[in-house]
Parts: C-alpha cells; sequence; structure tokens
C-alpha cells in the first residue's frame, strides 16, 4: 500500500490535522513528493508564517541536509526542514504547519544546546526531553480532579468514575512519532501527557511553559491515548482499563 493511504483522517485524534491532511495527500495523489505537498499547503498560511531567525521556513528534500550535521542545527542555520517521502516525515510537517511556534520553540531550544555542548555520543538530559516532546507529547487541557487522577495513576477515577468530567477535556496530540504509531492503533501506545488548565491556549501555555528545567524534570505523565473516553470503541466498557499490562498502578 501506498504509506499515505494507511491514514484513517477520521480517527478522533487526527481532527486537528484533518484539513491539512487530506491535501497533503491529495497532492501526494498527483505525483507530489512529502516535501513538495508540505510546501504547498505552507502557502497557504501566507500572512501568518512565522519565521525562524535565518528566515521564513521550508520543507526541503532530505539529500539538503550537510553530512555531520545534526538535524536541528541544520534548521535553525538554514530554516529548512530536511523531509523524506514516509508518514514520519508527514506527520512532522502538518505539526509544523499547525502548531509553527511551538516547533519553532523546540527548534530553537534544540539549536541553544548544540551551540552550548555540541554533539557527543548522548544528547543530555534537555535534549532528550526535547526530542521526547517533539515525537510522542500530548497538549492535555483536563480539569484539576482529572489531572489528580492520572497523577496517582488511578485509572478507575480518571477513566471510569469520572467520565463525565472528560467532555470538560481536550487531548491534542502533538508528537509526529505518535501520531505515526496510531496509523495502527494498538493498545500499549502512550502519550507523555503535559496537563494545561482548561482555560488556557494550548500553543501559548506551551510556549511559556518550555523550559529547560521544566523539560529536564520530565514534567510529563503517561496518558494510554487509546484509553481516551471517546476515541476507540472497546473503552466503553470498564473491563478496557483493567488490563494491568497497560494500566500500571
Amino acid at each position: 500500500m501506498v504509506f499515505w493511504r494507511s491514514v484513517d483522517w477520521q480517527r478522533p485524534w487526527l481532527a486537528p490535522y484533518r484539513e491539512r491532511g487530506r491535501r497533503a495527500c491529495a497532492e501526494l495523489e498527483q505525483g507530489a513528493s512529502v516535501t513538495e505537498a508540505l510546501n504547498v499547503l505552507k502557502q497557504r498560511c501566507a500572512g501568518r508564517w512565522p519565521s525562524l531567525s535565518a528566515g521564513p521556513l521550508r520543507f526541503v528534500a532530505q539529500a539538503a541536509q550537510p553530512r555531520g550535521e545534526a538535524y536541528e542545527a541544520f534548521i535553525a542555520r538554514s530554516a529548512c526542514v530536511p523531509t523524506r517521502d514516509n508518514l514520519h516525515d508527514l506527520f512532522n510537517g502538518l505539526v509544523w504547519l499547525s502548531f509553527p511556534l511551538l516547533k519553532r520553540r523546540l527548534n530553537e531550544l534544540q539549536a541553544a544546546e548544540i551551540a552550548s555542548a555540541g554533539i557527543a555520543g548522548t544528547r543530555g538530559p534537555v535534549r532528550d526531553a526535547l526530542t521526547l516532546f517533539d515525537e510522542n507529547a500530548a497538549l492535555w487541557q483536563a480539569p484539576p480532579a482529572l489531572h489528580a487522577a492520572l497523577r496517582e495513576r488511578d485509572w478507575s477515577a480518571l477513566f471510569v468514575g469520572q467520565r463525565a468530567a472528560w467532555r470538560s477535556a481536550r487531548t491534542l496530540l502533538f508528537g509526529h512519532a505518535l501520531l505515526e504509531k496510531l496509523c495502527a492503533p494498538r493498545k500499549p501506545i502512550t502519550a507523555h501527557a503535559w496537563w494545561l488548565p482548561p482555560e488556557m491556549d494550548c500553543e501559548t501555555h506551551m510556549l511559556a511553559a518550555l523550559t529547560r528545567d521544566r523539560l529536564a524534570a520530565r514534567s510529563h505523565l503517561p496518558l494510554p491515548v487509546l484509553g481516551v473516553p471517546g476515541w476507540w470503541p472497546e473503552n466503553e466498557s470498564a473491563s478496557f482499563y483493567a488490563d494491568r499490562e497497560i494500566f500500571r498502578i
């Protein structure tokens, strides 16, 4: 199967990306590369597309990245995002198009760490945390009672006892690797959830909250994605959450 046809854009977790994702796939069906499809979509963001310090961001083929230069450093230096023809990079581009300020902030932090410490055998705690956020974060706006239940790993309270409170919650998947994994949904898939009060604007809040200290402190919580009410038919039964291999204490 052609890789982009494996995406079911009707999945509830893809709602923030659905319109752009379908447009990108239409370009791919006409023979465009992922790079070309994303750049077409970017043109429609004219007037509200933020620049990096190196200039307006654009998507380029992977071959444009010089050998030996770190991915994040290249983006910061050139304002170019190396892009391959696969689902991983398609979702990465869609997140850039949907949350450009937050993606820019992540890149600025990565580039600053590289400029300060260079590229060693290990990334270090801050760069590791940045990468985990970029790849696997969920921005979770929920009432404090739900936040407390998740913090305590009280799965019964979180998903069964307080299920009605999820009507006031919003779960936004940001990590592009997480979105890619969910093209083949499996019960163990877990997001790194960053809690935000319900009244906050997700991107604005996270721009202020993403600091070196908070990243190094690993301020996220594990959220089994298919447990989100309304996201998976099987979780309508309370027995879904009795699986202690997934919903661990």
